[in-house]
């Protein structure tokens, strides 16, 4: 069973920092690291859902407007959504812009 995030130490890591237990990738936030942020220009998006098909992290979600956004505390701002968006609505600025 996985522990609640603010209980994990760092002898509780498996050396290399292997995640070995399955469904447990939410407990991890891993975009903390990123230099790069998706932004989003609402007015080009065309709600495809590309950005949510090609990003390798899931890390994005539908809003109740209808817009696929990034969840930073996941995305690790690789840009691939930025890169496969048909219309351009998406673009990588650094993380302390929007």
């Amino acid at each position: 069973m996985t522990k609640p995030e603010n209980e994990i130490t760092w002898r509780d890591l498996e050396i290399g920092l292997v995640v070995t237990e399955p469904g447990n990738a939410r407990c991890y936030r891993t975009g903390d690291w990123k230099s790069l942020k998706p932004v989003l220009n609402r007015e080009r998006c065309v709600h495809c859902g590309i950005c949510y098909i090609f990003c390798p992290d899931m890390a994005y979600g539908l809003n109740p407007e209808g817009f696929f956004i990034a969840d930073l505390n996941y995305c690790k701002g690789c840009g691939i959504c930025a890169q496969e968006c048909p219309t351009q609505a998406i673009t990588m600025v650094p993380e302390e812009e929007e």
